[in-house]
């Protein structure tokens, strides 16, 4: 018999930033993502990749958006 395995509570567990990313555009949109965090690779001419570039910089951004993700999964 196999040991149980532990899972772990923290929703982002397992998940990549560009996961969370093209959620997040997929459901609210790049307008959205440009008001709510207001920095540049949301408001011009944004991409996945300049996001992601920007994010893995940026502690605080990349914070926001993963709460975003986060909340959103809450709601459903």
């Amino acid at each position: 018999m196999d040991a149980p395995q532990k899972h772990s509570k923290d929703p982002l567990h397992g998940v990549t930033l560009e996961t969370v990313v093209k959620s997040i555009v997929r459901r609210h949109g790049w307008r959205e993502m440009a008001r709510r965090i207001p920095v540049r690779c949301f408001m011009f001419d944004p991409t996945v990749k300049s996001s992601l570039t920007f994010l893995r910089k940026t502690p605080w951004a990349r914070k926001k958006v993963e709460d975003w993700y986060v909340e959103d999964l809450r709601r459903g």
